[in-house]
């Protein structure tokens, strides 16, 4: 009997499908890793505007976008999705200065 989404009653067969598994895992932990990281960036220049201080939104902001960039290009996030978290995070330092 199949049980469907357990996977530990599926179990990989040939050699390629048991390497592509360990691939798979070792991607994911990656991914995650990376997708962390770029929520952790974005997080620090939310907490800097939410406080009012331009200068640290600033800052957190420049090491945020190359983040975001690398993360686009490495596939974990779409390359829209990355532009545009970095245009409205901008728009909102921008708008503490005004």
């Amino acid at each position: 009997m199949w049980l469907v989404g357990r996977q530990e009653d599926i179990m990989a067969n040939t050699p390629s499908a048991k390497k592509a598994t360990r691939k798979i895992e070792t991607r994911t932990a990656v991914n995650k890793s990376r997708r962390s990281r770029v929520r952790t960036f974005i997080r620090k220049v939310e907490e800097a505007i939410v406080a009012g201080d331009h200068a640290v939104a600033m800052a957190a902001l420049k090491a945020a976008a190359p983040e975001i960039n690398r993360a686009a290009g490495h596939g974990i996030v779409h390359a829209n999705l990355a532009a545009r978290k970095i245009s409205r995070l901008n728009n909102r330092v921008k708008a503490l200065s005004a």
